[in-house]
């Protein structure tokens, strides 16, 4: 690592925090927004802070990983294992993202009405569709069907992941939601149910009915694409939600 120039030797007029005031958040490249987030760098003759925030971005791009989608899941771990981020950085780099989630999630629970499959695989998309590990997510909602928020639930291998129920509905109640869409991803990109899927959305659709939580539907993402199981199986007819 040589980069070794420091923000105050550069020009005020091409500072992040300087140029964030003039111009804007949105001119200033991601390695600068978190340059802002980390202060200083590692100290003299080493990274400055903008260094050392492009050096965090290309640690999470190793292996061609989506720099922004890893960061977004990191830990206080994943960070502090690089050199000059301690767990202060750390911290202030995940309050910053997860401050940035909740906006969007505001944001989007003033607008979004959930009234068709296609509303929430592109809602749930960027949680699931490109990722190389299975992942089973929840959107939550209120009762007239308008976002709450999303959470992933479990982070599972290349061809498999975990979901108990109680963790699903846990979630809903603590969000305060009363209805709820439920979606994992399949890395293959096959869009077919599988025969854990469909007992585990029986089992959802059991809780769903007793809890008087409505599960209005479970969704596969994968390559593109969604297949909904409220469309193309019967098991809403089996088991009645009343949503």
């Amino acid at each position: 690592m040589t980069y070794s120039l420091r923000i105050i030797d550069l020009p005020s007029t091409e500072r992040p925090r300087e140029r964030l005031i003039s111009q804007g958040a949105r001119s200033l490249a991601t390695g600068e927004l978190l340059a802002i987030l980390l202060s200083t760098g590692q100290g003299s003759g080493k990274l400055s802070a903008v260094g050392l925030g492009q050096h965090i971005l290309n640690k999470f791009s190793e292996g061609q990983r989506d720099a922004l989608a890893a960061l977004r899941d990191a830990s206080v771990h994943e960070l502090t294992q690089i050199s000059g981020v301690g767990p202060a950085k750390a911290c202030t780099i995940l309050a910053a993202i997860e401050l940035g989630k909740r906006v969007l999630a505001a944001k989007a629970s003033d607008q979004t009405v959930v009234d068709d499959p296609a509303v929430a695989a592109a809602i749930l998309s960027t949680d699931l569709m490109w990722q190389p590990q299975e992942r089973f997510a929840i959107l939550l909602l209120d009762i007239k069907h308008r976002l709450i928020g999303t959470k992933v639930i479990t982070i599972g291998t290349a061809t498999e992941t975990l979901a108990p129920p109680r963790d699903i509905f846990r979630e809903v109640i603590r969000q305060g939601a009363v209805r709820a869409i439920v979606a994992h991803n399949h890395p293959s990109g096959n869009l077919e149910p599988s025969p854990e899927d469909i007992a585990l959305t029986r089992q959802l659709l059991s809780g769903g009915k007793l809890l008087d939580i409505p599960l209005l539907d479970h969704l596969i993402l994968g390559n593109g694409g969604y297949t909904s199981l409220r469309q193309t199986t019967k098991l809403w007819q089996e088991i009645p939600q009343g949503d």
